[in-house]
């Protein structure tokens, strides 16, 4: 591994404690997920746990975001998250869940915004074709009042994560560059998970659409979740791509734990990050690393 940038931010991860909220996809077992079998952490993951995982490298801020709470239970877990910004001094950033399409919105947003640490909302649109039929998800982007709820972000100063997959990348971008004043994390490089040609072209392409976003954070992350047996070059090129479509200046690195703990250490998640990018400028890497994610979430 080559050496690490003077900081690192990670801009996409997860915490959670099992006594506090209720998580279906945690406490349901035998139940085989997106990404694969979640049995090996359906267990809690705290600050502590999260801080042996990174280990010596220098991660001085981090970005939490929302993990699929019951929607009761959406601001207690913010809640708790703030609980740990507070006593141990991470996550730097909390990202929640509201239904942006929901009555009580409004009322929603105010709940998460009495905790300090609160940036953003993520509102999953798409995850794969199969969960995506069950869920219903992907009628969001042709849903006024979820536009509506975009417009609100803008005005309460509120970032909004967008986790979909390459197929909704050209609708999501007619919506969203309509949105521009709404700061926009693009989820895991947009969850590539056809990686035959067509497929990658699709992928490459919707990208290219949704950086005409004006405010927009490409965050490079997640790749185990679809590829369970990757490494440093089989995702090199997709790394690479990402930044030239949306720049240096516009990219962070997400560890995504402990979902991509499931199949690789953190030091290989970050460590091919780091490895992939060595040939940029050391202000480049510090902005993907660091700078660009500390201004987006304003930490």
């Amino acid at each position: 591994m080559t050496a690490a940038p003077l900081k690192i931010i990670d801009a996409h991860h997860h915490l959670w404690d099992l006594s506090v909220c209720h998580y279906p996809w945690l406490m349901e077992k035998g139940v085989k997920r997106f990404f694969g079998d979640p049995a090996p952490i359906q267990k809690n993951y705290f600050v502590e746990d999260f801080r042996a995982d990174y280990g010596d490298l220098n991660i001085v801020k981090s970005v939490h975001i929302q993990v699929g709470t019951d929607e009761a239970d959406a601001v207690k877990e913010t809640e708790w998250l703030q609980s740990c910004v507070d006593a141990q001094g991470l996550p730097s950033a909390i990202v929640g869940f509201v239904d942006l399409a929901a009555e009580n919105r409004d009322a929603a947003l105010e709940a998460h915004l009495q905790y300090d640490a609160v940036r953003g909302v993520r509102q999953i649109v798409s995850r794969n074709a199969e969960e995506d039929a069950r869920t219903g998800t992907c009628a969001l982007l042709e849903n006024l009042d979820f536009a509506a709820g975009l417009k609100r972000l803008a005005d309460l100063n509120l970032s909004f994560d967008l986790q979909l997959t390459p197929p909704l990348l050209k609708q999501a971008a007619g919506l969203f560059c309509r949105h521009s004043d709404t700061k926009l994390a693009l989820c895991h490089t947009a969850s590539l998970q056809d990686f035959s040609e067509d497929g990658i072209v699709q992928w490459r392409s919707g990208l290219e659409s949704i950086a005409a976003h004006e405010n927009i954070l490409c965050k490079i992350s997640g790749f185990g979740m679809f590829d369970h047996q990757w490494n440093r070059e089989t995702i090199r090129g997709y790394v690479l791509q990402a930044i030239d479509v949306f720049t240096p200046a516009r990219v962070a690195f997400g560890s995504n734990f402990p979902v991509d703990k499931l199949y690789a250490s953190y030091q290989e998640v970050m460590g091919a990050y780091l490895d992939i990018t060595d040939s940029f400028s050391v202000s480049e890497r510090q902005a993907m690393f660091h700078d660009n994610a500390e201004n987006f979430y304003a930490i």
